[in-house]
Parts: structure tokens; C-alpha cells; sequence
């Protein structure tokens, strides 16, 4: 009968006796198994953890990017919040205008459409929101596209409603919740100010920043009313309009992202030469946003792998000071082995598969343990967190690898022992 040489593949009924082998000698110690693998769970478990809180986290921040329009610019003033700040600005700057908003048009030929806004929160409401006072956004038809907007009852108003500055509106989902509750509220009549408004439109909920993004303000775009542009510039008074500016954004809907960078420069070079370089505006390119994003959790990937694979580390040293152990406790073990036929890689193979065996096991219960504790973050603190089969997969690669790095040196050295030493230890 011929024996494997040492370059011959084994198949797995050669591998099984040595998995079973291995099996048996943590099963025999089963404390001290248990104790190594803390280590590797409390590793993985960190890794997968992490992970799904930046998931999460950026998740909602991306997915808000993209509900912005990655082929749109937005142009945002910058209001004054007292008169003494408002005079300075007003010495070089007339603040965005429905000028500009034309300029603009006819100067960047990859613009598809566009509207200007018109945005203030009303000092009177009647029915009386149940929650905060939903904002007056003044927008053109176009803004429906634009904003990926989405009329789950009525209509969005039309040009007609524009050009004939119509008492109507379309409220965000919030905003019928805290004005009408579970009425209908389609073919009812808000009052804004002194306007009484007709409601004939009802749009889906949307995603809502939790914090100001590069120029954005973190409100609430379920509490929106949507209203003509027109119907907001000519019969809603708002009684701090003499602070703001003619408009106070601009939403510009590009023909591709290719150019979206360079476009974005001619708007600041054209604003800035109206504007006499006062900085009264921003322009926000949704693209740049969100490549932004995508690198920054990359990064934030990297560093928290990198802050709990110290975990591991521990875990994998934790390994081979056990396994360095046991082959004290099994020399004599190790010394019949050898003087009955079996080979130094027959025994290198055995620890390896100890070692292995326990960062597998370890990985496992890490894996269970992360999704854990990923669902108690979430529970306790209400965030978003999303375990991914991705950090899954490298939580437990990583932990194969290191009881297989950790398990060699103890192996090697076991397979060095001179059996007839070995078979005299006591």
C-alpha cells in the first residue's frame, strides 16, 4: 500500500480522522477552549458590530445625496440674521435674484430645467399643526422632476397654477399628518398667513438629513408645503422677507453628472461677478457629495477594522499561548505519535487544526455575537445599522487567518520535539 507523499493533495477522508482528532481534544478541555476563543469572539463580534453602524450611518446619508439628484446643482443663499449683518452684505451684494436665476439659464447650456425657490414658515396656520409649523417652499412645476417627488394623492400644480399665481398647494406627508391627521385632506383649504390655500396634492415621505451636509439645512422635508413660486412671491407675505433675499435657491436639473463639476464653476464665476464677490451664496454639487461620502466611509471602514482587529489580535495570541501550553501537557503524546510511524507535518497538521478549529468556532459565535449587539445598538440608541454579508465575510477570514498564523510557531515546534525525549517527559 502506498502513503501519500508530502506534495500528494490529501482528500477529505484523509483529513477526517485529524478533524475529529481535533474535535476530541477541545471537546476534552472545554473551559479552556472556551476561554481562548473569547478573544476571537469578542473580536469578530467588535468588527461586525462597527461595521454596522457605519453602514447604517452612511447609508442614510447617501441614499439622502441621491435623493437630492446626482445631475442636479443646488445654489443656497446665505441669509442675514440681523439688520447690521444685512446692511454689510448689501454694500456689494443684492442676494440672489430671479436675475441670477435667468443669467444662469441662458449662460449654461447643459441645464434640462430648473426653478427658483421661495422658502419661509408661514406665522399663521390654520387648521393648527398638531406638531412644529410646516415650511413654505415656493417652487416652479419643474421642482416635481427635479426632486424626485412622488403624488400619492390629487395633483402637483401645473405652469397654468404658476403663471396665474393660484391659491393652491401640495403638502409633504408630515405636514397633512400634523394639519388634517387622518382626514382627507385633498379638496380642503389651509390658511397661510392672510391666503387661504386650496390643497390638491399630497406627495410621498422623504429622506431628511439628521444634520446640516455641506450647506444643507437639516430640516424636516416631510413638513414641507409646496406652493407656486409666483403664488409665494406675490400674495404670501412673509414677515421676515425684508431680511432675505429675492429668492433663496435654486435648484438647476444638468443633461449628465459628466459635467456637473465644471457647470458648478460657471455658476460661482457668474454669481460672484453679480454678487461682487460678497459670499452671500453656496453651490452644492449632490455628485461631489456623494463620492465624498463613499471615500469617507471607506476610510471609516479601514479605521474601525483596524481599531478592532486589535481584538483579534489579543484573541490570536491568546491562541498560541494555549496551544504552547498544550504541547507540554501532550509531549509523551507527541513522542508515541512520532515513534510509531507519523510524520513532523502529520503533527504540524494536527495543532493547525486545533488552532484553526477554535478561531473557527470563535469566529462563528463572533458572528452571532456581532449581529447581537448590532440589534441592541440599534434598540437602545435609534440608530440605522445594516450587518452586511460583506463585514460578515471579513470578520471571519480575518479570524481563519490568524488561528492559522498563531497556530504555526506552536506546531512547528511540537513537530521539532526529539520523540525519544518526548516518550521520557514526564
Amino acid at each position: 500500500m502506498n502513503t501519500p507523499s508530502l506534495a500528494e493533495p490529501r482528500s477529505f477522508a484523509q483529513w477526517l480522522p485529524d478533524l475529529l482528532f481535533g474535535f476530541e481534544n477541545l471537546a476534552n478541555h472545554k473551559l479552556r477552549s472556551l476561554l481562548t476563543m473569547l478573544g476571537m469572539i469578542f473580536g469578530v463580534a467588535a468588527v461586525v458590530a462597527m461595521l454596522s453602524i457605519g453602514a447604517g450611518a452612511q447609508q442614510k446619508v447617501m441614499a439622502f445625496i441621491e435623493q437630492l439628484g446626482v445631475r442636479n446643482l443646488i445654489v443656497e443663499a446665505k441669509e442675514a440674521h440681523n439688520y447690521q449683518e444685512l446692511m454689510k452684505v448689501r454694500k456689494n451684494s443684492p442676494g440672489l435674484t430671479i436675475s441670477d436665476y435667468q443669467v444662469i439659464r441662458q449662460n449654461v447650456s447643459d441645464i434640462q430645467s430648473g426653478t427658483p425657490r421661495k422658502r419661509f414658515t408661514p406665522g399663521k396656520i390654520l387648521p393648527k399643526p398638531q406638531q412644529d409649523a410646516p415650511i413654505v417652499y415656493g417652487v416652479e412645476p419643474s421642482y416635481l422632476e427635479i426632486a424626485h417627488l412622488r403624488v400619492t394623492e390629487g395633483r402637483f400644480f401645473d405652469t397654468s397654477d404658476n403663471s396665474a399665481s393660484a391659491p393652491v398647494c401640495v403638502l409633504g406627508a408630515a405636514a397633512k399628518d400634523s394639519v388634517f391627521g387622518a382626514a382627507t385632506a385633498v379638496g380642503e383649504y389651509i390658511k397661510l398667513n392672510e391666503l387661504w390655500c386650496h390643497v390638491i396634492g399630497i406627495v410621498a415621505p422623504q429622506l431628511a438629513p439628521q444634520s446640516d451636509i455641506s450647506g444643507i439645512r437639516a430640516e424636516d422635508m416631510n413638513n414641507l408645503i409646496y406652493a407656486p413660486l409666483n403664488s409665494v412671491r406675490f400674495r404670501l407675505e412673509d414677515s421676515q422677507s425684508w431680511l432675505k433675499d429675492e429668492i433663496d435657491g435654486m435648484y438647476l436639473h444638468l443633461a449628465s453628472t459628466n459635467a456637473s463639476t465644471t457647470d458648478a464653476e460657471v455658476v460661482r464665476g457668474i454669481l460672484n461677478s453679480s454678487h461682487h464677490n460678497a459670499s452671500d451664496f453656496s453651490v452644492i454639487v449632490p455628485a461631489e457629495l456623494l463620492a465624498q461620502q463613499k471615500r469617507t466611509e471607506q476610510l471609516f471602514n479601514t479605521v474601525m477594522v483596524a481599531i478592532a482587529s486589535i481584538s483579534l489580535l489579543v484573541g490570536g495570541i491568546g491562541i498560541m499561548n494555549i496551544m504552547l501550553a498544550a504541547i507540554l501537557e501532550r509531549t509523551r503524546e507527541i513522542g508515541v505519535r512520532r515513534a510509531v510511524g507519523a510524520r513532523r507535518s502529520d503533527i504540524i497538521r494536527q495543532f493547525v487544526i486545533e488552532a484553526v478549529l477554535i478561531s473557527f468556532a470563535g469566529g462563528l459565535l463572533g458572528v452571532v455575537l456581532g449581529f447581537a449587539m448590532s440589534q441592541l445598538i440599534a434598540w437602545l440608541a435609534g440608530w440605522s445599522t445594516i450587518v452586511t454579508i460583506s463585514s460578515i465575510l471579513l470578520a471571519f477570514v480575518v479570524s481563519i487567518s490568524v488561528g492559522l498564523i498563531f497556530g504555526i510557531y506552536p506546531a512547528v515546534k511540537a513537530a521539532r520535539l526529539d520523540p525519544v525525549e518526548a516518550i521520557r517527559y514526564e
